[in-house]
């Protein structure tokens, strides 16, 4: 069976990141990636500039692979997200590119109605749309999209690919929010985000999943699954991305009086009450986390750097940071009824060993253990001891690639 370029679309609120696989039956064979980043940030009066690179894999005549060298290294500013996919899709239509033959974009969520993966249709986009408000940071970016892609690329099939798909099975118990009738109603349940990556460590892992699974996704957003036997039972994010842990500008989980008190505050100086919303969604959304709590960036990296000047506000965000991600393991830890391995993910976790550490330090009593120089590693490694009871893990996330084949899978059957 010949192979087929699968374009795969993973927007956020401030980056569009994209990639391209030679997809056949079986086989899965990354050709180009890149992403367009720094959209619509401000520096001062003015926009700032941002990021635009690929990398290619692409083979020559002789067969001979580019190995990942940067086609496309460029600063530019980028006010808005259309000007962004704009020069994502003038390089995208240029040769080498290949031309898609079928299009998969991320989704956080696609409201109560849309669980599964499915071909993007105008009506289907529409109805996600409605939703917004279940993941307002990106929603907004995704849906324009889908909608450009369906122009851009005429009578090639696009599939939304959701990241609460891994999530949709989750027992009632966990599903269900503790409100009134009414609200549940209208739809109002635990959702989960990030399922697209804890969806790649479980097919990673196989064909030995471990029974009693916590994978801890950490990067700008940040969230924590406990799975058994490869099935989602119960993970930190809720209706929308704002709720668990903390994130590099999210609250994470929050006394609702605080919100009161907040939007109470809001009231005082503004009449009408979307505004004052949309003034806490802000807050909430972009102000807090690892932001609000350095008062200095969402950025661990730099955060680090800071600490390591000294600075107490940037000790703080890590500590509560990690102090947060602690207590949901040891949660989840009697959620599932013991623990067989942890892994981290993202780019914090695969990349932040002090992180790493943090979390780690004060759970020896439930048997994770981790080696100091193990735990150096960035990328794929085992960084618990030989004697540790439970197995720690790094892990890289493949999302694009499980949008790949679930692309792959939903044309088959459609052919079927």
């Amino acid at each position: 069976m010949a192979t087929m370029p699968v374009l795969v679309l993973n927007s956020g609120s401030s980056s569009i990141k994209f990639s391209v696989y030679e997809a056949g039956r079986t086989e899965r064979q990354k050709v180009l990636e890149g992403a367009v980043e720094g959209i619509g940030e401000v520096g001062g009066a003015a926009h700032v500039a941002g990021k635009f690179w690929i990398k290619s894999w692409l083979k020559d005549r002789a067969g001979k692979s580019a190995d990942g060298a940067k086609l496309v290294d460029e600063t530019p500013v980028v006010p808005d997200v259309a000007t962004g996919f704009s020069l994502m899709v003038k390089k995208l239509e240029q040769p080498p590119f290949p031309y898609p033959e079928a299009i998969g974009h991320r989704m956080v969520c696609g409201g109560p109605t849309v669980t599964e993966n499915q071909r993007l249709t105008p009506k289907l986009i529409d109805e996600m749309e409605s939703y917004t408000a279940f993941a307002p940071l990106h929603t907004p970016v995704a849906i324009f999209i889908m909608r450009q892609a369906m122009q851009i690329f005429p009578g090639v099939p696009n599939f939304v690919c959701l990241d609460s798909y891994f999530h949709r099975h989750l027992p009632e118990v966990t599903r269900q929010l503790p409100i009134p009738a009414e609200y549940s109603a209208m739809g109002l349940r635990r959702f989960g985000a990030h399922g697209l990556s804890y969806e790649s460590i479980v097919a990673h892992l196989q064909p030995d999943v471990p029974p009693r699974l916590i994978v801890a996704h950490l990067g700008n957003g940040a969230s924590i699954s406990a799975i058994r036997n490869g099935e989602g039972i119960d993970t930190s994010m809720g209706l929308t991305p704002t709720g668990g842990i903390i994130s590099g500008s999210r609250t994470g989980d929050i006394d609702p009086g605080v919100l009161l008190f907040i939007l109470r505050k809001l009231a005082e100086k503004t009449t009408k009450a979307a505004d004052a919303a949309d003034q806490l969604e802000t807050i909430v959304n972009k102000q807090s986390g690892l932001m609000g709590l350095s008062q200095l960036t969402n950025d661990m990296r730099a955060l680090r750097e800071a600490i390591a000047d000294g600075n107490g506000a940037a000790r703080l965000a890590a500590d509560e940071f990690a102090y947060v991600i602690r207590k949901y393991i040891g949660g989840y830890f009697a959620v599932l009824g013991g623990l067989d391995m942890l892994v981290f993910t993202g780019g914090i976790g695969e990349n932040d060993g002090a992180t790493r550490a943090q979390v780690c330090r004060g759970l020896e009593e439930m048997g994770i253990e981790i080696d100091p120089e193990r735990n150096k590693a960035r990328g794929e490694a085992t960084i618990s001891t030989d004697d540790s009871p439970v197995m720690v893990c790094v892990i890289p996330p493949a999302e694009d690639l499980m949008i790949v084949n679930h692309v792959c899978r939903l044309l088959r059957e459609r052919h079927s």
